[in-house]
């Protein structure tokens, strides 16, 4: 008897699990049906600030699989059809397609892939013509529109997490002068404070004015109704555009509506096959669930493109009759703003304190190649290591080419569980042009090491 299971999103967790389904199963065996409430499939969320600055030319090149690609391999994929309501006991979903019509469609087995949703919010202004959130190559094509025949050229950027510094480079790039106002003290809330204060000097030196400790009250708007200010309790920031760059929220509405179990940052809660908790036939995976710290032991909310794809493959595989797991994450990021590289893994020292853990960290400068082979790049390495065993807890880097993917070697040592003092003995790939004699990250270690020694 032929199975059906029913996906809800069509980017890259939803056609990752209905891609390896269908590798293992049959038409005949089992009818994959996904339902998509836009217009594209399996696209890169996180190449559209780069689009938008003109290093990406074209949309398309964003999309990995067309719909077409995707119902030629046996996928009933649905576009512009969102799904409005789960009933869990009937097992179906209701569902309402572009022209307001809706229908209900059962499942034997069903897959959330629903994503996260920006933060928007509920300020005077935020919904005006000018202000954009960038979430969807929808919410890209809309924001290159706006930037293409706005006459005046200034923009603020509200937020300054990942997003919210990749857009500011791209709206750099696009010839506007840039704002960013941040409710936190420090850009980049992912690192600590003092690795913060680097990149807000460092944009400060990209002509990008940076405030910090403001909090956003509301958006003007003029006589038209179009966004032109954005406004803090203490100043005025002139704006032709506004992009929110706040961070996101896991998409969980219809879950929550049908009493699934969700954690505390408001994410679906699943086991280590992708199965959403107490419920052998639904899965769920990518930016709507929360996943294993595997530093810390906590559940955390991290929306990257990389999880959201193993999620897929992990679900689908056992949908279609195998077996994979998903055991956890680092947190491990990297991200940009014109020459400035920035990348952390594992723990900050804050978290490292809310998990009960004490550290001891050491902050070293060096520089991305050896210092006597022309254009050496400066980076400041951040290590924590656990008081006394010396496990490695965490490594924030920011600095200039070559500095953002060296954050890779800390990530590999903290899935291994390794001590600073270990990694001091790894044998990574040296010559003039790429490191120093010691990577910075080794320095980094070595003088974690020894601060782990002095406090026994």
């Amino acid at each position: 008897m032929t199975e059906r299971l029913v996906i809800v999103g069509a980017d890259a967790t939803g056609m990752s699990a209905a891609s390896q389904a269908r590798r293992q199963r049959t038409p005949g065996e089992l009818e994959i049906v996904v339902f998509e409430r836009g217009r594209f499939t399996s696209y890169s969320a996180c190449g559209i600030p780069y689009w938008v600055a003109g290093d990406v030319g074209d949309r398309d090149d964003l999309i990995a699989r067309t719909p077409e690609e995707h119902r030629a391999r046996d996928i009933d994929l649905r576009l512009r059809t969102e799904v409005v309501e789960l009933d869990v006991e009937g097992r179906r979903v209701r569902v309402r397609a572009a022209d307001g019509v809706e229908s209900w469609c059962g499942y034997d087995k069903l897959v959330l892939a629903t994503g996260a949703r920006p933060i928007r919010p509920d300020l005077p202004g935020i919904d005006a013509p000018g202000v954009h959130g960038v979430q969807t190559l929808e919410d890209g094509q809309a924001l290159i529109e706006t930037l293409e025949h706005t006459t005046g050229r200034r923009a603020v950027v509200i937020g300054a997490g990942y997003i919210g510094v990749e857009m500011a480079e791209a709206l750099i790039k696009r010839g506007y002068a840039v704002t960013m106002v941040n409710r936190g003290a420090e850009p980049m809330a992912t690192l600590d404070p003092d690795m913060g204060a680097l990149i807000r000097e460092a944009m400060r030196g990209m002509d990008i004015e940076v405030v910090g400790n403001a909090e956003v009250t509301e958006i003007r708007t003029d006589a038209t109704g179009r966004a032109c200010a954005v406004l803090t309790a203490t100043a005025e920031y002139p704006a032709d555009v506004v992009v929110l760059g706040i961070g996101v929220r896991p998409e969980t509405t219809l879950a929550e509506a049908a009493g699934l179990p969700l954690g505390a940052h408001g994410g679906l809660l699943t086991d280590l096959a992708m199965r959403v908790a107490g419920h052998d036939d639904i899965w769920a995976g990518g930016d709507c669930v929360e996943v294993l710290d595997l530093v810390s032991g906590s559940r955390v909310h991290v929306a990257l493109g990389t999880h959201a794809n193993k999620h897929g493959q992990i679900i689908g595989a056992n949908i279609g009759g195998g077996y994979a797991t998903f055991p956890g994450i680092v947190g491990t990021a990297v991200s940009k703003v014109c020459e400035l590289e920035v990348a952390r893994t594992g723990l900050r020292d804050k978290d490292a304190r809310a998990a009960g853990l004490q550290a001891v960290s050491v902050t070293v400068e060096s520089t991305s190649r050896a210092g006597y082979y022309p254009n050496p790049a400066p980076m400041t390495v951040k290590m924590l290591a656990e008081r006394r065993t010396g496990r490695l807890l965490g490594t924030q880097i920011v600095g200039r080419e070559g500095a953002a993917k060296r954050v890779d070697i800390a990530a590999v040592a903290l899935t291994a569980r390794m001590t600073v003092d270990q990694m001091t003995a790894l044998d990574l790939g040296y010559a003039p042009p790429f490191s120093p004699v010691w990577d910075p990250v080794l320095i980094a270690a070595r003088k974690a090491a020894a601060a782990v020694e002095r406090d026994r």
